[in-house]
Parts: structure tokens; C-alpha cells; sequence
């Protein structure tokens, strides 16, 4: 298979809230293949953008291979960086309303799934191509602050480090006067969430030339 960019990913285990979010987005990164829809009126609409992802926590952005690297270069890199980067765990996962979008967010303290997404970032910089100019045109259309600035500079986008936030998207964005309906809808068909929260392995992702991610293997946090 041949992917157009690539991307470290937290994608939960197999279970009860994978199903889930399979079924929300009705695109299942992990089997790489379409996923029977809840039957929720409007869902397609609202999840159409986050479709192609799947479900998932994104660690390190999507970026294109840099010149001179290769595809098992980059997983020999994941493997080295997943067996020295520690674990980390929160007090569970939330419903969120983070602006116009849903998702599931980390409760408690997060220290440790930053650190393991900086690891991502850093650790793998190596392979990033710099993004292009229309990208960074892109990035900006979102009035970055200094610091977003600086930091799509250095690491390809602006939301790492100190601006990280991890969540696991559930929607797009949805009319204000909408977001509320669609928690409720959300909440009804969410199994229990994990408490705690552990973020012990890592994903491999790519994207493939229909532009939809595809799980090419998972790594163990073992450090």
C-alpha cells in the first residue's frame, strides 16, 4: 500500500469504545474498512469531515515523508521511540464540548499524555517533510498567536507542546444552537469510558491515496 502522508495516532484497544467510535464515524481505521453507521438522524453530516481519520487521538499531525527517508525507516523509528517512552494515564475520558466540536477528552492530569505526544513530535522529526506554503497559508487562516506561530515553524504545525490538547473528535463543527442536541445523542450511545485512562501504545497510521487513514501497526509504550 502506498500512503501520501503519515501520522502517530492513539487508537483504543479493541473493546467497547473502539466499537463505538467505528459506528459513529463509520470509517474503522484499524480494519481499514467502512463501519455499519449508527442510525442517529444528521450523524453522516456532522462526522463527514472526520470520516477519512477514523477514530483516534492524534499524537504527532499528519506530515509527508521527508527526502531521503522511507516507510521502514520511520517504523524502525517508531519502535525505538515506543520502547523508551513511558506509559501514561489520566482518571478517565469526558464528553466534550471543545468549541463547535465533540470529543472525548482526558480527566485529571494529562502530564503524562503530553509528554508522550512531544516525544512523538520530537522524536520523529526527523522524518517530517516542512510543510508548503499553501499548508502554512492554511495554518494560518486561524489567526495563530505568537507561539502557534513559532511552533508551526519548528515542528510543521502549531498545535504541539504547550498548545497540545488530546481529544478523540466526534464531530465537526456544529451550529452553536446544535451542540447541545448532539451531546445528548452522543452521551446515549457512548459505552462506559475508561477509568483511569491508559495510553499504553501508540499507532502507526497512514494515509492512503483515497485519502482515508489506515492503521499500519501498533507499538507498545514499554520505557
Amino acid at each position: 500500500m502506498s500512503y501520501t502522508r503519515f501520522a502517530i495516532y492513539y487508537l483504543p484497544p479493541e473493546g467497547a469504545l473502539a466499537d463505538f467510535g467505528a459506528a459513529w464515524l463509520g470509517w474503522d481505521c484499524v480494519s481499514a474498512r467502512d463501519s455499519i453507521p449508527q442510525d442517529v438522524p444528521g450523524l453522516h453530516d456532522v462526522t463527514m469531515t472526520q470520516r477519512k481519520y477514523g477514530f483516534h487521538g492524534t499524537l504527532k499531525p499528519p506530515f509527508r515523508l521527508a527526502e531521503g527517508t522511507d516507510v521502514s525507516g520511520l517504523q524502525d523509528a517508531v519502535s525505538q521511540m515506543a520502547a523508551a517512552c513511558a506509559p501514561a494515564l489520566s482518571d478517565g475520558l469526558a464528553l466534550t464540548a471543545l468549541g463547535r466540536f465533540l470529543a472525548l477528552t482526558p480527566v485529571g492530569d494529562t502530564s503524562g499524555i503530553a509528554r508522550v505526544a512531544a516525544t512523538c513530535v520530537e522524536a520523529l522529526d526527523a522524518f517530517r517533510a516542512p510543510p508548503d506554503e499553501p499548508e502554512l497559508e492554511r495554518r494560518r487562516k486561524a489567526r495563530l498567536s505568537d507561539r502557534q506561530e513559532a511552533l508551526l515553524q519548528r515542528w510543521g504545525y502549531p498545535y504541539v507542546m504547550e498548545e497540545f490538547r488530546f481529544h478523540l473528535t466526534l464531530t465537526g463543527r456544529l451550529p452553536v444552537d446544535e451542540i447541545d442536541h448532539w451531546k445528548e445523542l452522543a452521551q446515549v450511545h457512548l459505552p462506559s469510558l475508561p477509568a483511569p485512562f491508559v495510553m499504553n501504545e501508540v499507532g502507526l497510521v497512514g494515509e492512503r491515496e483515497d485519502g482515508r487513514f489506515e492503521l499500519i501497526q501498533r507499538y507498545t509504550l514499554a520505557g
